[in-house]
């Protein structure tokens, strides 16, 4: 059992301007939630397990580098409204 408290917001990529699903949990304290930047429609989405399916079905795996690394554009929404 995870001891973690309940995160305030889920964010996705395709919200800020990248083709892909990959959930990301936010824990804020004194921020306001982080507002979509450029929804954009989704090509690549991450599964569990960590392999990325294209809309053609192609899968690839990934390692636990490339699956911890966040979206620039997410940095960037975050640079912006939060400073």
């Amino acid at each position: 059992m995870s001891s973690l408290p309940k995160y305030d917001q889920i964010i996705q990529p395709y919200e800020h301007g990248h083709d892909h699903s990959k959930k990301t949990c936010l824990w804020l304290k004194n921020l306001p939630k982080l507002e979509p930047t450029n929804i954009v429609e989704i090509t690549y989405i991450t599964t569990p397990n960590g392999y990325r399916y294209t809309k053609g079905w192609y899968k690839t795996p990934r390692n636990s580098i490339a699956r911890s690394r966040t979206f620039q554009g997410i940095a960037d929404a975050m640079a912006d409204q939060w400073g």
